[in-house]
């Protein structure tokens, strides 16, 4: 874990921004801290180092215009990019099974998904490969943005306001943060045999 304070102090305002646009928007963007980055930048709000009104404008719109960004990424280069039969993440029968999820799960999915890292990242990119209706993925699109970018810079700034002391406990709260975070998307990946077997079989051909 590298140090995000120290990060965060010299990034500053638009390196948060940046940070946050890259790991909702851009699929190279998917192992980015995004929960711990806005938790640990709110904390620093509450330290006096950032303003928290600021903070909270440009990370709720970052997630916005990022999830905007997978959106139509996926929507304009999905099919061509899901294209290899037999891959585990790239076969076109991901496509199908996107637009039947979405269908029926779509917006459930885009709240939850903002949640979970790399989820997060491949969520709205899914979503415009299955087609969704862009009005239908804007709106939730918006409500999630507010719950997370907002929500966790606030609840940063509320613990580092009301604890004193919680400084000396910021990096096990961020690794907690990182593990509650990533827990549930393993679980649902691995809970399918048929995920777990498309990974062996990708596990073989990379030692083979």
């Amino acid at each position: 874990m590298f140090d995000l304070v120290a990060l965060i102090k010299g990034a500053g305002y638009f390196g948060v921004f940046g940070i946050v646009y890259a790991e909702t928007g851009l699929l190279i963007g998917m192992f980015l801290p995004g929960d711990s980055l806005l938790f640990t930048a709110g904390f620093l709000a509450s330290q006096g180092y950032l303003n928290i009104v600021i903070l909270c404008a440009l990370t709720g719109t970052a997630a916005m215009l990022g999830d905007n960004t997978g959106y139509w990424l996926g929507r304009r280069f999905g099919p061509s990019v899901f294209s290899r039969k037999g891959s585990l993440l790239l076969d076109p029968t991901h496509i199908e099974r996107a637009q039947n999820y979405y269908y029926r799960y779509g917006a459930k999915t885009l709240i939850i998904a903002r949640f979970v890292p790399i989820i997060r990242t491949l969520a709205p990119t899914l979503a415009g490969v299955a087609n969704m209706q862009y009005k239908t993925f804007l709106f939730y699109s918006f409500v999630s943005a507010g719950l997370w970018g907002l929500g966790v810079p606030l609840l940063g700034y509320f613990l580092g306001s009301r604890i004193p002391g919680i400084d000396a406990y910021l990096l096990p709260i961020v690794a907690l943060i990182i593990v509650v975070s990533v827990a549930p998307g393993l679980y649902h990946i691995f809970k399918e045999r048929e995920n777990r077997e498309r990974l062996k079989q990708a596990l073989r051909r990379l030692w083979s």
